[in-house]
């Protein structure tokens, strides 16, 4: 059992029963340890609050596959916009949804599931007609600790990221989108077919816990196929397993079938970020795409240096404002580090008045709108902003002329600026550029391994996979008056960047592949879209990260997700109930706790006598992790399905990659021969440093089976233990 404690009167405000047992409730801190010592109790934890992780894209994706899912309904591997995933229903754990977007209209001809048991809660702005054949269900929880707010008490989107996110997984084909004019085009999903349940968890002041907890048990009884989950706790305050309430509800949810993609965490590029990193979800990283928002500097003269952002500068094209360096604005009583980064109340206003200014980003306590702010409030009339980690995330300033450059362009700024009487520039308004290189790139912000819950395999120190997430376009609440242009109405769509963003398009691909497959589990689906990911760019060299670094699964799991290989992906490592009940022996649980954890368990199932975490290395999982002292071997094996389809017969040849010093890899037997579809093979992988050598760093590498059709990747790393 599990129970989540809310502060205040004492009363039971929520409870659990789809396969998650316990309750939540308002107790003392003393209430609480009390109930936890009591048998049959796993774990008590306060109701915290977890954090969101916040059209082209698709157009991207099949560039970089060469095939378009879309062109013949058809054609094996294909998917039909308007119907190919119908049978599917993708369930939304987030802030709600505005079902007025066209993103959701539905064809009058959408029958019902027979298999869906879910509702459509209704309120004063949320009717019965609010589902449709494309949102076919819709629930809202209440704040606990906020019983006598109604603002909520509705499944309509108040935010915006949950009708972006529902949109990117599955939103039907939308011609002529943008935001405001930029990035046009067609919008669509990953599954434009697949029906739609919302689970509205959050408020603007975040996302209670147990709210989630009771989002995920009810889509466990509402029949979802795959639940998309872009929020999670902070890296800096990361649960264990059996007290995050993601991971247990995630857990029930796969126990029942259920496949369950989550957001890694925005709060990169530092180590050890990763958040929702159980085994049993399928977690993803942030990638950019190959679009570029491009404002530019003019400078006096006419060099132009290009930048990054979205404003809707209205300043004249030529170069025609006084331009000035931050730090010679400074005013008397500050200091000269603070007038260089624009700190609030470092610049005179005297000085800046009718001005462009150049504003470094050397102070991380400040962010890049505080110091737009700044400038604006002074009466400036645009900022150049030097930030390098941001330079490909495009940040919203809207009408104010704000653009970011990296560092590499400011010594020709300050040059121009220190040998000109009369510096002038002007910044232009912002365009998209298409087909920009290198994509993708690992996103500055997307959560990095090793995890710090679990090491032992590739998942629990990262990613599983990676997805576009930066410059996202996509549907939007149609009552956001924020920034509106002069003269223009709310846009019904939003650019935004997030590893929020990157989850959907991995769930609305998880949707297809379970309607192509209906007999695939969770696992199979995950291994399908681990195993046919891609390592390389739109200049065919390795994906590398933001700073230019070549990715390492650390930054990106298996790779860049593909959206047509996963549909027939030859081989799959099939990952069982109970290697994620063995994983959490592995990782220090005991057999008596493990079971009131799960909801479906073998009557004779018990913790191996010699559990460490050392054996979390076995578990059947598409990724391969070991640990390697001076002079030592670890074996490791993997079973892997044949789910081809036709006759069965097939022969797998290996081959393997390695990068790095000290490390041996040696794979038995060279060869996998299947005769059935179905039939299961197993090899074996030993992994040793050579005599006298020891693991430099982290070693990463690739075991790849290849037949005449299909190719299927397990990456590795070895780690010194």
């Amino acid at each position: 059992m599990v129970v989540i404690f809310v502060r205040r009167k004492d009363a039971v405000v929520r409870t659990y029963k789809h396969g998650i047992s316990g309750f939540a409730a308002r107790l003392t801190a003393a209430e609480a340890q009390s109930i936890a010592k009591q048998p049959g109790v796993v774990s008590v934890f306060p109701d915290a609050y977890y954090q969101l992780h916040t059209t082209r894209s698709w157009e991207f994706l099949k560039y970089e596959t060469g095939v378009d899912i879309y062109s013949d309904p058809g054609s094996p591997g294909s998917t039909s916009s308007s119907s190919h995933g119908s049978d599917t229903v993708i369930g939304i754990i987030d802030t709600g949804i505005w079902p007025e977007s066209k993103s959701f209209d539905a064809k009058s001809s959408d029958p019902k599931l027979s298999s869906w048991n879910g509702t459509c809660m209704t309120a004063q702005d949320f009717t019965s007609t609010s589902c449709n054949g494309k949102i076919i269900g819709a629930r809202y929880y209440n704040d606990p600790e906020d019983d006598d707010d109604d603002d909520y008490l509705t499944p309509r989107d108040f935010v915006g990221h949950g009708t972006h996110v529902a949109s990117t997984a599955a939103g039907v084909e939308v011609q002529n989108a943008s935001y405001y004019g930029l990035a046009a085009g067609t919008a669509r999903g990953g599954s434009p077919g697949s029906r739609i349940a919302v689970y509205r968890v959050c408020t603007p002041a975040g996302c209670r816990s147990s709210s989630i907890l009771a989002a995920f048990d009810d889509a466990i009884a509402d029949g979802v196929d795959v639940l998309s989950v872009s929020l999670g706790a902070s890296s800096l305050s990361m649960p264990d397993f059996k007290d995050d309430t993601i991971s247990i509800g995630a857990f029930h949810a796969v126990e029942s079938g259920i496949t369950v993609v989550c957001s890694a965490g925005n709060d990169g590029p530092d180590s050890a970020t990763v958040v929702n990193a159980a085994p049993w979800i399928l977690t993803v990283a942030a990638t950019t795409i190959d679009r570029d928002f491009e404002s530019d500097v003019v400078l006096g003269g006419g060099k132009v240096v290009k930048g990054e952002a979205i404003n809707f500068s209205k300043l004249q094209k030529s170069p025609v404002y006084p331009l000035m360096y931050g730090k010679t604005a400074m005013k008397s009583d500050a200091t000269e580090a603070n007038a260089r980064n624009c700190i609030s109340g470092s610049i005179d206003k005297a000085k800046i008045n009718g001005t462009i200014v150049l504003c470094e980003s050397k102070d991380p306590g400040y962010s890049l709108f505080e110091k737009e702010e700044e400038v604006r409030s002074q009466g400036g009339v645009g900022v150049i902003l030097v930030d390098d980690l941001t330079r490909r995330v495009a940040s919203t300033f809207k009408k104010f002329p704000a653009v970011v450059m990296s560092s590499k362009d400011v010594p020709e700024i300050l040059s121009y600026i220190n040998s000109t009487k009369n510096p002038v520039a002007t910044i232009l308004a912002t365009v998209a550029t298409p087909k920009y290189k290198p994509a993708p790139e690992i996103a500055y912000f997307s959560a990095r391994g090793p995890s710090q819950n679990s090491e032992n395999i590739i998942k629990n120190s990262q990613p599983d996979i990676a997805a576009p997430g930066v410059n996202i376009l996509a549907a939007w609440m149609g009552n956001d008056l924020g920034g509106t242009p002069e003269g223009k109405d709310p846009s019904m769509f939003n650019v935004i960047s997030g590893t929020s963003m990157s989850c959907p398009h991995v769930s609305g691909i998880a949707a297809v592949v379970k309607s192509h497959n209906p007999s695939f589990g969770p696992s199979e689906i995950k291994s399908a879209i681990m195993t046919t990911a891609s390592q390389l760019n739109n200049d065919k060299s390795p994906i590398t990260t933001h700073s230019g670094a070549t990715a390492t699964p650390f930054d990106y799991g298996a790779g860049e997700m593909s959206p047509t290989a996963p549909l027939q992906p030859g081989l799959v490592y099939e990952t069982t109930t109970v290697d994620y009940l063995n994983f959490l022996c592995y990782h220090g649980y005991n057999t008596t706790t493990i079971k009131l954890i799960a909801k479906s368990i073998p009557p004779n199932f018990a913790c191996p006598n010699n559990s460490s975490p050392d054996l979390i290395s076995d578990i059947n999982y598409p990724s391969i992790s070991v640990k390697l002292g001076k002079e030592q071997s670890r074996n490791v094996s993997r079973t892997l399905t044949n789910v081809a389809t036709g006759d069965g017969n097939s022969t797998y040849t290996l081959s393997t990659s390695i990068g790095g010093k000290g490390v041996n890899v040696h794979v038995s037997p060279s060869q996998l021969k299947f005769t059935k579809s179905g039939q299961k093979l197993t090899y074996y992988a030993t992994f040793s440093t050579m005599a006298g050598s020891s693991v430099e760093g982290d070693v990463f590498g690739a075991i790849t089976w290849s037949s005449d059709k299909f190719k299927v990747r397990t990456p590795f790393v070895v780690s010194s233990s």
